[in-house]
């Protein structure tokens, strides 16, 4: 179950995501301060940091959301703050987003969820698509069964799983994981760490991980990032960054592991 499974789907010459000297503030709030990083095909990274420090202004750069004071972020070899309008809303159906609270219609039944990103970006589709895209994606998250309930029937964890196969149904080229183990069980927990790197597997998929669960990082992580005031204070495998002796990388190591 170990992160470096995987190592070998990772084709190194071929970064998906290229940040560099990202700086974004807010009034006089220094939020990231000279960022760099690269993910590559095929590659889990985890972005491991304290609440505030960040990470979600990250995400919100890479798919258009906020644009950076400085630096550059290029995702699929596209600069995302140059683009706008279609090549913008082109750019974000290759990247996947998981919510935290996985986001799903409360009125519509998981089939409906399912067929609502499909229908909304392409609408030439037939029915007989649709239905063996949905298909494919339940027998992904393993709850084929679930097809007709509706979010109000389904556990936090179901619930999880659902937004990650909505998620996949536009099979992206990245998927981006927002806290994706935040108020579940240990058990379930380890299901969803586990679905995250079938995903990879399956799909092909890289991902950015945004998390603070040190389980989850050593688990689906090939390389974890540590974001600490600003800046990713190390960079590397789990072991690798868990091992330096910086204060600031220890005391966040011995605050959220329990082992």
């Amino acid at each position: 179950m170990q992160s470096d499974n995987h190592n070998d789907i990772i084709d190194k010459g071929n970064s998906v995501i290229s940040i560099r000297g990202l700086y974004k503030s807010f009034g006089t709030l220094g939020v990231l301060k000279g960022v760099d990083l690269d993910v590559y095909k095929g590659e889990n990274v985890v972005v491991l940091g304290r609440s505030g420090t960040g990470k979600s202004v990250l995400i919100k750069i890479l798919v258009g959301l906020l644009k950076p004071d400085s630096g550059r972020v290029e995702v699929l070899g596209k600069e995302v703050d140059k683009l706008q309008g279609k090549e913008l809303d082109a750019l974000r159906i290759k990247i996947g987003f998981s919510f935290q609270n996985s986001a799903l219609y409360d009125s519509m039944n998981v089939r409906q969820n399912l067929e609502f990103p499909l229908k909304q970006n392409f609408k030439s589709l037939t029915k007989k698509e649709i239905d063996m895209a949905v298909e494919e994606v339940l027998e992904a998250v393993g709850l084929k069964d679930k097809v007709n309930q509706l979010p109000s029937d389904l556990s936090g964890g179901q619930k999880k799983r659902i937004g990650i196969a909505r998620t996949l149904i536009l099979k992206p080229e990245i998927m981006l994981y927002d806290e994706p183990t935040s108020g579940l069980d240990p058990i379930t927990s380890i299901e969803i760490n586990d679905l995250i790197n079938d995903v990879q597997r399956r799909y092909h998929s890289s991902s950015i991980i945004i998390t603070h669960d040190l389980t989850c990082a050593k688990v689906t992580g090939n390389r974890v990032a540590m974001l600490l005031d600003g800046k990713f204070l190390k960079v590397g495998s789990f072991d690798e960054v868990f091992a330096d002796k910086e204060e600031r990388i220890q005391s966040f190591f011995n605050y959220n592991f329990i082992q």
